[in-house]
């Protein structure tokens, strides 16, 4: 009897120390087993996106490479994660109406956010396309130019660069920027600057004084060589508070959305409604 309720008593006091003792199986518990989950799900992305592409027409897999070798170490896992799961992605493939003009839009991760609303506000009267990556400050510009242009002939091009320039010495600006449009007018196209839009009064990025400041040089470069200026730090600027995300320099769906509005609208009046 004595030895049954020892047993018993054994059995109770283990049952809790079991329980503590079971390891999680969805929270990794350090960085390493962190960095592991996320390589598996890296490589189960990467393998539906494989699969995805090798269904894309040549065209498409042309442009998918593009991709590859440009969007970098951060957009490229994002990119194959939409894919995978079988989501639209401003980075998408757009397959020409030759009977519409063709627009690319160059700009960094504000751009992003807008060129699906860009797109879907254009549907059906322009091909809208974007470069393949975020295309940060002017210096990059001056090195991924050609590759971001590519072979096409573009009817207009809608550009911007500041954010990742607010570091970026006021004269250096202006010489890369004055270098960057001159290439652009060589392609023929009809060209509209975008102005950078504001930073948060409190923000990681820095003051807002610096975008002002850049805006304006920005403005001096376009007045230059007659280019509009589509003045979406003006536009956005007395909305922040509904449209962008607090403490940071994006915004939120409606916010891309307005930006998108107001772009699409400066696309149609440039190419004359057409």
């Amino acid at each position: 009897m004595m030895i049954t309720r020892w047993i018993f008593l054994a059995a109770v006091l283990l049952v809790p120390l079991r329980a503590y003792a079971q390891p999680a199986t969805t929270e990794p518990t350090n960085a390493r087993e962190a960095a592991e989950k996320k390589a598996a799900v890296d490589r189960a992305n990467d393998e539906k996106y494989q699969r995805w592409k090798a269904t894309c027409s040549p065209e498409e897999q042309a442009w998918l490479k593009v991709l590859e070798e440009n969007l970098g170490s951060f957009y490229l896992p994002l990119y194959k994660m939409e894919k995978a799961r079988g989501s639209v992605s401003a980075w998408d493939y757009v397959k020409d109406d030759p009977k519409l003009p063709r627009v690319l839009l160059i700009g960094d991760s504000i751009s992003r956010g807008y060129t699906l609303p860009v797109r879907k506000a254009l549907a059906g009267k322009v091909n809208v396309h974007r470069a393949p990556e975020n295309c940060g400050p002017t210096a990059n510009g001056l090195k991924k130019l050609d590759i971001w242009l590519g072979d096409g002939k573009w009817d207009l091009i809608h550009f911007n660069f500041g954010i990742h320039d607010r570091a970026t010495q006021p004269a250096d600006y202006e010489q890369r920027l004055e270098t960057i449009v001159v290439r652009l007018q060589k392609t023929g196209a009809k060209l509209i600057w975008a102005s950078t839009t504001p930073l948060p009064a409190e923000s990681r990025y820095g003051s807002d004084a610096a975008i002002v400041e850049r805006n304006a040089i920005a403005a001096r470069v376009m007045a230059k060589h007659g280019i509009p200026v589509n003045d979406l730090y003006a536009r956005v600027k007395p909305r922040l508070a509904e449209f962008q995300n607090p403490n940071d320099c994006h915004f939120n769906s409606a916010g891309y959305e307005f930006l998108g509005q107001q772009i699409a609208a400066e696309i149609l009046a440039a190419l004359g409604n057409k």
